[in-house]
């Protein structure tokens, strides 16, 4: 039989065209065409259907979530917001804010260093000198895609992670600190743990640190990481702590995640 209005359709075969409709779309067009579109568009199925057809979750996903709409757009904005960790680009996206001694340099992970890294596909690190260096990288959330409302009613975990080793023949300093930022760049939280001397001769292993951000105020719109270090030798040279595969990611909580009113559309 011929539909004239595809309102007219089944629920179940509405929802499951809306799955193949882009998310924003959804809720800066679909959502506003009428009351029906709007009704199936905030249901719980349909974002659960989405997050299977994109592969965020699996069949047999059993963990709870208390918002699936949430949920799937933490998921789908789930990325590294860190440019160019691992010196691939050379100083690319990154501020050298303190640039001591020989200055900052980056070098290639030896094949037997490549071993000894957990992630095999890092190839290249940066390395200090004798006095001071210093990095950093603002993460601008909205520009990266979380909206104002997403960010002050969910308030999603935010994960930070670094990895730095010393040079085998020489002692260094690492130090580290992360910073959310309100729009007037005013911090709002703080992860600064101490630094971290690893004595001459040491294991020269590479070493992870990590911080979870969670329960911040609202407000947080900016991320401010900073790393880098020095050597505790003054020998010419990079002989500083080395650093690489740094990483800034952000949720989707699951079974953490608390019910919390809907945020409004976002303003892409």
């Amino acid at each position: 039989m011929a539909v004239g209005n595809i309102n007219e359709l089944p629920e179940n075969i509405l929802l499951e065209l809306f799955t193949h409709v882009p998310a924003r779309q959804l809720l800066l067009r679909c959502r506003l065409v009428c009351s029906l579109w709007r009704d199936l568009i905030d249901l719980v199925t349909l974002w659960k259907r989405k997050c299977l057809r994109e592969g965020f979750i699996a069949e047999d996903w059993d963990q709870p979530v208390a918002d699936w709409k949430i949920f799937y757009f933490l998921r789908s904005l789930h990325r590294n917001l860190l440019h160019n960790p691992c010196a691939e680009e050379g100083f690319e996206f990154w501020s050298l804010d303190v640039n001591g001694g020989d200055e900052w340099k980056v070098e290639d992970l030896s094949g037997d260093q490549r071993r000894e890294f957990p992630n095999d596909q890092v190839k290249k690190y940066f390395v200090t000198s004798y006095y001071t260096c210093l990095k950093s990288q603002v993460v601008d959330l909205k520009a990266e895609g979380y909206w104002e409302e997403l960010m002050d009613t969910t308030r999603p975990d935010i994960k930070v992670k670094d990895w730095f080793a010393a040079k085998p023949d020489c002692g260094s300093k690492y130090q580290l600190c992360v910073q959310l930022l309100s729009s007037a760049h005013a911090p709002l939280g703080t992860f600064q743990p101490d630094p971290a001397t690893i004595q001459q001769k040491s294991d020269a292993k590479w070493r992870e640190v990590s911080h979870t951000f969670s329960n911040y105020p609202p407000g947080v719109r900016y991320i401010w990481f900073q790393h880098g270090g020095v050597d505790t030798h003054y020998w010419a040279g990079w002989y500083g702590p080395r650093v690489t595969n740094s990483s800034i990611t952000i949720g989707p909580p699951t079974a953490l995640m608390s019910p919390s009113p809907h945020p409004q559309n976002p303003d892409w």
